[in-house]
Protein backbone atom coordinates (compact mmCIF):
# COMPACT_ATOMS: atom_id res chain seq x y z
CA UNK A 1 0.00 0.00 0.00
CA UNK A 2 1.31 3.43 -0.82
CA UNK A 3 1.43 5.95 1.98
CA UNK A 4 0.64 9.29 0.34
CA UNK A 5 -1.41 10.71 -2.51
CA UNK A 6 -0.49 13.88 -4.35
CA UNK A 7 -3.74 15.83 -4.82
CA UNK A 8 -3.77 19.40 -6.12
CA UNK A 9 -0.19 20.00 -5.04
CA UNK A 10 -0.68 18.66 -1.52
CA UNK A 11 0.53 15.34 -0.18
CA UNK A 12 -2.22 13.64 1.82
CA UNK A 13 -2.17 10.34 3.70
CA UNK A 14 -3.86 7.70 1.55
CA UNK A 15 -5.87 6.41 4.52
CA UNK A 16 -7.34 9.88 5.04
CA UNK A 17 -8.40 10.17 1.40
CA UNK A 18 -10.06 6.73 1.41
CA UNK A 19 -11.76 7.48 4.75
CA UNK A 20 -13.24 10.74 3.44
CA UNK A 21 -14.53 9.03 0.29
CA UNK A 22 -15.98 6.19 2.38
CA UNK A 23 -17.64 8.69 4.70
CA UNK A 24 -19.28 10.52 1.81
CA UNK A 25 -20.47 7.22 0.32
CA UNK A 26 -21.82 6.02 3.70
CA UNK A 27 -23.66 9.30 4.17
CA UNK A 28 -25.19 9.02 0.71
CA UNK A 29 -26.31 5.44 1.39
CA UNK A 30 -27.68 6.39 4.82
CA UNK A 31 -30.85 7.88 3.34
CA UNK A 32 -31.47 4.75 1.33
CA UNK A 33 -31.16 2.54 4.40
CA UNK A 34 -33.43 4.80 6.46
CA UNK A 35 -36.23 4.33 3.94
CA UNK A 36 -36.21 0.58 4.42
CA UNK A 37 -38.24 -0.30 7.49
CA UNK A 38 -36.56 -3.69 7.91
CA UNK A 39 -33.21 -2.08 8.69
CA UNK A 40 -34.43 -1.08 12.16
CA UNK A 41 -35.37 -4.68 12.93
CA UNK A 42 -31.74 -5.85 12.92
CA UNK A 43 -30.46 -3.45 15.55
CA UNK A 44 -29.51 0.11 16.20
CA UNK A 45 -29.10 2.17 13.04
CA UNK A 46 -25.84 3.72 14.24
CA UNK A 47 -24.17 0.33 14.45
CA UNK A 48 -25.14 -0.44 10.86
CA UNK A 49 -23.90 2.94 9.65
CA UNK A 50 -20.56 2.45 11.39
CA UNK A 51 -20.25 -1.05 9.92
CA UNK A 52 -21.12 0.31 6.47
CA UNK A 53 -18.43 2.98 6.80
CA UNK A 54 -15.83 0.42 7.90
CA UNK A 55 -16.68 -1.92 5.03
CA UNK A 56 -16.58 0.89 2.48
CA UNK A 57 -13.24 2.12 3.83
CA UNK A 58 -11.79 -1.38 3.70
CA UNK A 59 -13.17 -1.94 0.18
CA UNK A 60 -11.77 1.33 -1.14
CA UNK A 61 -8.37 0.62 0.39
CA UNK A 62 -8.24 -2.93 -0.97
CA UNK A 63 -9.48 -1.77 -4.37
CA UNK A 64 -6.89 1.00 -4.53
CA UNK A 65 -4.10 -1.48 -3.85
CA UNK A 66 -5.26 -3.60 -6.78
CA UNK A 67 -6.19 -0.78 -9.17
CA UNK A 68 -3.34 1.71 -8.82
CA UNK A 69 0.04 0.78 -10.19
CA UNK A 70 2.81 1.80 -7.86
CA UNK A 71 6.38 0.71 -7.47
Amino acid sequence: MFEELHLFGVYLPAALVWAVIAGVMAHALRGLFQRWSWSSVFGHAGVWELALFALLWWGLTAGADVFFNYG
